[in-house]
């Protein structure tokens, strides 16, 4: 019987362990799409058309490429802070 408390925790704890990796995934590979959707998240009255065409002319990851994906977020009215954290995650690889 104290096999089956001993079990559940160790099992618990390796879960919580897989789950922290896979949490900390996505920020490690972040693309296009991490930057569309947290444009949405954060500001979610952005014209989705608008965003994803930013996001897309950040993917090159260039200071140039962000720059361009920034201002057009920005002449969307979105915050200059997600504007620049969501072109940012579109140019990482």
């Amino acid at each position: 019987m104290r096999l089956a408390p001993r079990l559940g925790a160790a099992l618990s704890g390796l879960a919580l362990a897989l789950g922290g990796v896979v949490a900390a995934a996505p920020a490690v590979h972040a693309t296009p799409q991490s930057c569309f959707y947290y444009v949405l998240e954060q500001h979610p009255e952005a014209d989705p058309e608008v965003v994803e065409q930013a996001c897309l002319l950040g993917a090159k990851g260039t200071k140039e490429s962000h720059r361009a994906c920034y201002t057009e977020l920005r002449r969307a009215y979105v915050p200059a802070k997600i504007a620049f954290d969501g072109c940012r995650r579109a140019g990482l690889k």
